[in-house]
Parts: structure tokens; C-alpha cells; sequence
């Protein structure tokens, strides 16, 4: 073990203690907790020197209690001081960390520690009592620890573990680049929830992609909506301000909070799903907020609303841009784009039905377009490559690309195909590379509508229908009317909207169909529905749950 990287070796948790003597007292985390005597928002708080050296003695501690190199490990940790120091302790450790979003729901979540087969749960009493109670990892958890008060369940807790593991000298694992990091669980929202095997390397390269891609400064202040993503901070040298929001729901986020938060700390990074930002531009529109100490605002999750970019601009700077970085879980980033090349150029264009441009492609990535299949491909010479402008499934190969999903072949032969000893990942995305070298997304390959005479897909017809005001968002399903194959527009309306609350289901129906009928792509659709409000993700309340949308419609024609 080293307190510095050597050659060879990579551990993603090497730069907390590099971060630690560059900035020792520069704060590392602060979060939300109680209130000051004057009513303001109270924080509690450690530096990188407390973070980095709480984080040795939690991994000291672990690796006493019995958790050895490679142990995979539940982490069930509300965002908090703990959460980061905890998580840091696990890289540190070698251990990996097995993260599940809660908001999963209790089955899936009893799924997904079926499938991680973990060894230890490290949890807060509310996740151990679940644990009891559901069985989960009845079969193989063998190590506890609980995050504040434990009561008859056995293990130890972080306080005994953490004093346990007091000491003056550095804990680092020399760990592999290839040696498997952490296994992180998808959203689910496109199938069923898979764990995503990261490696070392994995992580640092995606660290080393986003500072070079955004400029990112040690020193620089985040406020960072969706947990996972605050992770990457310590190791950029930014300050992490944890928002006082529900993470499960970041739509209904209250913008004043976000607001005050970033007053107070003066913070320059926001990162936001677009159905956050779209609550917070037009709170923000509507008060006259500002957010003048913002820099940057990265969004993702699913393609941004040119109006949720005009609005955020209104609380912005003149020179501060809003970035859509275009990604999965299984490999990010991939390509970047910036709000004002998407207002002033690719706008108009994905209104006329183009799909959403997500820009350049991210160094060292390698992306290239293939004939759509839902077969798998096993090698590089079974593909055929599109040309320029040729609507396709988007593959990428680069050093953030992950390799296998945890317990699932199959699922892993889906995604993967060997190209000359690299693996190359399938997004599961159809689009398409422009002359210029842009990358422009179409939607998902599973949401494709096939007809007779042609393919439709989601993305560039939606976009058409999205312009009309009354409209919030639509939705392109495929179903069986009469026997026959027959594409389906799902719409929900935009509740502060007047022209919404004034036009009849006919009169905006009409509308539609007027717009439909001046696109070739778009002129087969002859079925409209109105859906209440869209089933949508729950990492970013922004993926529209198209599955359960098609079941829905199906029924309006049985």
C-alpha cells in the first residue's frame, strides 16, 4: 500500500490524498444540517485534509472488521459527510462499493442484491430494518455495519469502525487499472436494472475527460443534484455543497433552496437533469431569479428543451454556458455540447425533425454508426458501418467505455462487441454522425416504431409536435389498431400553458395533425392520445417510460 500512485497501478481514491496536500484545508464537503440562530441554512463541513484522513481510518477499520480486497459491499447511505468519506474509504480499500438507486422500488432493489451477491451492507438503520424485513442478501451477507444507531442486528457501526482505524499513515491500495472498482446500477427505465462493472480505469479516465472537457479548477464550488455525480468532486479539487432536495424526486426540487444555497457558497458548477432545470427556469423566470456566481451548468439524463435553455439563461451570466454532456452509465462522457451552438444552430434543426444534436465527440472516444440490430454481435467483421447522415445504433470505444455487466452474459453479449482486443460498448441510442463530425441522437433503439413502408423513430418525430405551445412533451409509441401496426402520439399537455387551458383535445389534435402533415417522417401519424402526466425515470424524472406508455395506449385501442 502507497500514499502515491506508482507505475502501474491506478486507484480512483489516489486523488483525495494528492487533493489533501495541494488544498489540506480547503473544504471538500459541506451539507445541509439544522439552522443558524438568524434562520439561515446551517452546514456541517470537512476539509480535504479531514476527508482524506476520515476516510484512511474508515478503510482501516473495514479491513480490521474482515472486509478484504475485492469484497462487494452494499452501500445504502443517504447523501452526507458520511456517504463521501465512506465511499472514498471503499476505493481506498480496494473494496467495491455496490451502489443501487432507492428509488428503484423494493422489488427491484431485492433483485439487484440478489443478482451483486454481496458479502457486507453498509447501510443506515432504515436500509438494515429493510434488509430484515424484505431478506435481502439473506444468502450471502456476512459483514454489517450500520451508519448511526444500531440495535439488534448484529455487525459493528461507523463510529466503533472509524476509531478503530485511527492512524498517522496513509491507507491506499495499490490496485489495478483493470481491477474492478465499484459496480454501479443503472436506472432501469429502458428494461430491467443492470450492475455495471467499473474498473479503476474507468474512473479515472472519466475524471481526467471532464476536467479537460469543462476546464474544471481545483478550487471551483459544486452543487451537484444527483448524488453519484458529486463523487467525481473531491477528485477534481471542488468544494461539494450538497443541495437540501429529495434526490429521488429532482423534479419538484424547491428552486429557492438551490438558490440560497448557491448565494451562500458562492458556488460556480451546477449539475442538473433537464426536468430539474426545467422547475427551476421558470420558478426562476417568474421571480427574476439570479444565480450570478455560476460558471457552468451541466445537464443529463435525456435531451434538454431548447425553452428549459432559454429559460436557465435568463438566471445566468452572459458568458456562462449550459452544457449537455451525452452519456450512459455504462460509458461517460461521450460527446458535449454547449446551450448556445444548440440555440443559435442545431435548434431549428431538430424542430424540423433532424433529432437533438449532442455535439463533438469527447477525446479519446472513438464512435461510428452501424446497422440496427437486436441481435448480438459478438465481433467487429459481423458489423456494417453507416455512412455519414445514416441513422444507426451509436457504438463507442474509449477508456470510460465499461466492459461487462455484473451476473448477466446475455445482457453483456447485447452490449459488447470485440473489435481488435478493445471491447466496443452498444448505447442502445439510434443517431447519427453530420459531415462536420456532430453526433445527433434519435432516441432509443427499443422505441423505434417499424411500419411497413418505413422506420420511425422517437426523437426527431417528437421534436416536431414539442414546438407546439400548448404541448409539454410527446411520446411516439407503436400498437395494433385493427390487426395493423400503427404509430400512436401520447401527449401531455404543459400545465402553465394558456393556450392549453384553451384549446379542446379536437382543436389541439387539428394542430398537431397540421404540423405532422408538413413532414415526410411525420405524416403516417394519425392517432393522438392525452396522457395526464408521463411515467418517467426515477434517477431523472426526465425519461419518459415509453414501455409503460405502450401498454397504456395499446388499451385506448383494444
Amino acid at each position: 500500500m502507497s500514499d502515491a500512485r506508482l507505475p502501474g497501478i491506478s486507484n480512483i481514491a489516489e486523488a483525495l490524498p494528492r487533493m489533501a496536500r495541494q488544498q489540506p484545508d480547503a473544504l471538500a464537503v459541506v451539507f445541509p444540517q439544522g439552522k443558524n440562530p438568524d434562520g439561515s441554512r446551517a452546514y456541517s463541513r470537512l476539509t480535504y485534509r479531514q476527508l482524506d484522513a476520515q476516510s484512511d481510518a474508515i478503510a482501516r477499520g473495514l479491513r480490521a472488521s474482515g472486509l478484504t480486497r475485492g469484497m462487494r459491499t452494499v452501500l445504502m447511505v443517504k447523501p452526507s459527510l458520511e456517504f463521501f468519506a465512506l465511499t472514498f474509504a471503499l476505493f481506498k480499500a480496494g473494496i467495491v462499493p455496490v451502489m443501487i438507486d432507492p428509488g428503484l422500488g423494493l422489488k427491484q432493489l431485492k433483485s439487484c442484491l440478489a443478482e451483486a451477491k454481496p458479502e457486507a451492507f453498509i447501510g443506515i438503520p432504515a436500509a438494515h430494518m429493510a434488509r430484515i424485513f424484505l431478506g435481502w442478501g439473506r444468502e450471502t451477507i456476512r459483514h454489517l455495519v450500520t451508519v448511526g444507531h444500531r440495535w439488534g442486528w448484529g455487525g459493528t457501526t461507523l463510529t466503533k469502525l472509524t476509531a478503530s482505524g485511527q492512524g498517522s499513515v496513509s491507507f491506499l491500495e495499490d490496485t489495478r487499472a483493470d481491477e474492478t472498482a465499484a459496480i454501479l446500477f443503472t436506472s432501469g427505465s429502458t428494461g430491467i436494472a443492470k450492475g455495471v462493472i467499473y474498473n479503476h480505469g474507468n474512473f479515472v479516465a472519466q475524471v481526467d475527460m471532464i476536467r479537460a472537457t469543462y476546464d474544471i479548477q481545483p478550487g471551483e464550488i459544486d452543487l451537484p443534484t444527483f448524488p453519484l455525480f458529486a463523487l467525481f468532486d473531491p477528485a477534481l479539487g471542488m468544494t461539494t455543497v450538497v443541495p437540501e432536495m429529495d434526490f429521488t424526486r429532482p423534479a419538484k426540487v424547491d428552486p429557492e433552496k438551490l438558490r440560497a444555497a448557491i448565494a451562500q457558497w458562492g458556488v460556480t458548477n451546477v449539475f442538473g437533469s433537464p426536468a430539474l432545470l426545467n422547475t427551476v427556469g421558470r420558478h426562476g423566470v417568474q421571480q427574476g431569479v439570479r444565480w450570478p456566481t455560476v460558471k457552468r451548468v451541466l445537464s443529463s439524463g435525456a435531451p434538454m428543451p431548447a425553452v428549459t435553455l432559454e429559460r436557465m439563461h435568463q438566471l445566468l451570466n452572459a458568458d456562462t454556458e449550459i452544457f449537455t454532456p451525452y452519456g450512459a452509465t455504462e460509458v461517460l462522457p461521450v460527446a458535449n455540447m454547449g446551450s448556445r451552438d444548440i440555440l443559435a444552430r442545431t435548434r431549428a434543426m431538430t424542430d424540423r425533425g433532424a433529432g437533438v444534436c449532442v455535439g463533438r465527440i469527447v477525446a479519446p472516444n472513438e464512435v461510428r454508426i452501424i446497422a440496427i440490430s437486436d441481435a448480438p454481435i459478438d465481433d467487429w467483421s459481423q458489423v456494417r458501418e453507416l455512412p455519414v447522415g445514416e441513422v444507426g445504433e451509436i457504438t463507442v470505444a474509449g477508456p470510460s467505455a465499461t466492459t461487462a455487466y455484473f451476473g448477466r452474459p446475455e445482457a453483456t453479449r447485447l452490449a459488447k462487441i470485440k473489435r481488435d482486443g478493445v471491447i466496443v460498448h452498444r448505447m442502445g441510442d439510434v443517431g447519427y454522425l453530420d459531415a462536420d463530425g456532430f453526433l445527433w441522437f434519435c432516441g432509443r433503439k427499443s422505441h423505434r416504431v417499424d411500419l411497413p413502408e418505413r422506420t420511425l423513430f422517437s426523437t426527431p418525430v417528437e421534436e416536431i409536435f414539442n414546438t407546439h405551445p400548448a404541448v409539454f412533451r410527446t411520446a411516439l409509441v407503436g400498437v395494433s389498431v385493427g390487426g395493423t401496426r400503427k404509430p400512436v402520439l401520447c401527449i401531455e399537455r404543459d400545465p402553465e400553458s394558456a393556450m392549453a387551458k384553451t384549446m379542446t383535445d379536437a382543436q389541439l389534435i387539428e394542430a398537431l395533425k397540421a404540423l405532422a402533415a408538413g413532414f415526410e417522417h411525420t405524416r403516417c401519424i394519425e392517432h393522438f392520445v392525452f396522457h395526464p402526466g408521463f411515467p418517467v425515470d426515477i434517477r431523472h424524472n426526465a425519461k419518459i417510460g415509453r414501455e409503460k406508455l405502450t401498454v397504456w395506449a395499446q388499451g385506448k385501442f383494444a
